[in-house]
């Protein structure tokens, strides 16, 4: 038990001693940096930043369009879930609006501002099917298309989540009882969603309130704090303590989404046991919510249709024509073959080791006697990690390891993503190990294996699924990320999204899209296979447990 308990204290002590240099020590030095004059402290960058022209107004605005596109999103997630869940529409329809439902998950967020652009732009794909353009795509309408399609993903898979534990015989109980339709929706539905229709709301509204990719690119004369914290570190004449005050404003909302969360938490109704009673038939209702949901779905996948139209064409819109050259000319450009080498680097190596620390984490928390003070730590880090939006992390990382070793260099990148990412790949590392059981080691000692051998050899491969799902996790949100990394990457360090964002300022939208799909493809890939081997592993740990029974 001691030489367990030394193991896991050197697994503590090391994930402890890494967050504290690449999580804590940063966030002092940005909170410092905001309040540090090199004299003394002072409040006078935060005096300057509230009383400079145009800052209260892009505060309101972030509020006002990150609410309404969260309200927008949640809706729209609710709708697609409801006719998953709640209808008897084909397995394969069904399966169709969940992927139609997370596909945008796959595209960084910069590329939505750029299909925004070339859909309803006066030249665009679906202004010209319509033949007007529907509304001004730089501002709040642009702003809160791109928002919605970023967050329904994330609303769906919450309330996806949520509607597959509720218990499905109360809606035949409200009908036996007399209920009318609006009573059951409520009873039956509604209720049991509530405490998750609010936290939909308030991780939408987080989203929205600090991504940088949308307003990078249908921003417009629009400010919001995301581009106003850019244009103070990046702008004409750069300001870093002023920056570093924008990043803490940035912060605020940040901490309130993460405790309303938790309060919320309260209001989630647990059933004990939970039932997928038949549904009645219903054509009307199948249709309805079925022709809602496709609708709702084919709007969010049109407008990345230009994706895929733009780079196969000679020179959208004059000329289009059928034309392999922009494929070519990138795959022929070694600069830009080589950014794609660096984000598939970056994207592996972060997986691989943010999969090892998050394992490691939840041994921690879900597999030891260690004291409950080590195990609070790390669910500490967690929840902190889960609350810093990426541009601060970024910020915080640029202040802290400028003039280092470090500066610009591919491993910053890594330890960024894997620090920024870190909080969903331990919890679901956490659940998968708690629900194991909880004498395996303790058996393995008695027979003499070491504490070492015992996680290789039992542990681990019953928690290869959860393992391959982090890894995945990892790998798609470092390709797709760029909030994180515009502050700290360099020019021999480029990645595809902000290779993105350089290729915006000189206009060259058709390699943009064809990285854009590079990203897409990859993604897709990485998906299709990391699902394949869950899938198998699960097969194969089921079939063990079956034949250990017999």
């Amino acid at each position: 038990m001691k030489r367990k308990n030394l193991e896991l204290k050197l697994i503590f002590a090391g994930i402890t001693v890494l967050f504290t240099v690449f999580l804590l020590v940063p966030a002092a030095r940005l909170f410092l940096k905001s309040v540090w004059d090199g004299a003394g402290f002072t409040g006078e960058f935060y005096t300057a930043v509230f009383s400079q022209r145009g800052f209260g107004r892009a505060l309101r605005n972030s509020f006002a369009v990150s609410a309404a596109a969260a309200v927008l999103s949640v809706l729209i997630a609710f709708l697609i879930a409801y006719a998953v869940h709640y209808t008897n529409l084909p397995r394969w329809l069904k399966r169709g609006l969940q992927v139609a439902a997370t596909f945008p998950m796959f595209l960084p967020t910069i590329t939505y501002g750029f299909a925004i652009i070339y859909s309803f732009g006066k030249q665009g794909l679906i202004t010209q099917l319509l033949g007007r353009q529907i509304f001004n795509i730089y501002g709040f309408w642009g702003l809160m298309t791109g928002y919605v399609i970023y967050t329904i993903p994330t609303a769906f898979l919450l309330l996806h989540n949520t509607m597959g534990y509720i218990d499905k015989k109360t809606l035949v109980v409200s009908k036996a009882m007399g209920d009318s339709h609006v009573s059951t929706f409520w009873i039956a539905v509604l209720r049991p969603l509530l405490g998750t229709l609010a936290g939909a709301f308030i991780q939408s509204f987080f989203l929205c309130f600090t991504d940088f990719g949308i307003p990078a690119s249908v921003g417009g004369k629009y400010e919001v704090v995301a581009t106003v914290l850019y244009n103070q570190m990046l702008g004409g004449i750069p300001d870093f303590h002023r920056g570093a005050v924008v990043a803490v404003v940035m912060l605020l909302p940040s901490v309130g989404s993460i405790f309303l969360m938790q309060f919320l938490e309260r209001y989630n109704i647990r059933y004990n046991r939970s039932s997928d009673a038949g549904l009645r038939k219903n054509r009307a209702r199948d249709a309805g919510w079925g022709a809602a949901g496709m609708l709702a779905c084919a709007a969010m996948l049109s407008i990345f249709a230009v994706v895929f139209v733009v780079p196969m064409v000679e020179d959208w819109p004059y000329k289009t024509a059928f034309s392999s050259t922009h494929f070519r000319a990138v795959f022929a450009d070694g600069e830009l073959l080589a950014v794609y080498w660096h984000s598939i680097v970056m994207a592996l190596l972060t997986a691989l080791f943010g999969t090892l620390l998050a394992y490691g984490a939840a041994l921690v928390t879900a597999r030891s006697t260690l004291p409950d003070g080590c195990k609070k730590v790390m669910e500490s880090i967690a929840l902190v990690t889960n609350t810093i939006p990426g541009m601060v992390l970024g910020l915080a990382f640029l202040f802290s390891f400028s003039g280092t070793p470090l500066q610009n260099t591919l491993g910053l990148m890594i330890l960024c993503n894997i620090v920024h990412y870190f909080s969903t790949p331990y919890l679901m590392m956490k659940n998968s190990l708690s629900k194991m059981n909880a004498g395996w080691e303790t058996t393995a000692m008695l027979m003499g294996d070491s504490w070492i051998k015992t996680i290789l050899r039992v542990v681990t491969p019953n928690a290869l699924s959860s393992l391959i799902e982090v890894f995945s996790y990892y790998f798609i949100n470092s390709m797709v990320t760029i909030s994180a990394l515009i502050f700290i990457s360099g020019a021999r360090t480029m990645v595809l999204t902000t290779k993105i964002k350089q290729l915006q300022y000189i206009n060259k939208f058709n390699e943009v899209f064809v990285l854009s799909l590079l990203i897409l493809a990859t993604n897709l890939a990485a998906k299709y296979i990391f699902s394949r081997l869950a899938n198998r592993n699960s097969k194969k740990q089921s079939n063990v447990r079956k034949e250990s029974i017999i």
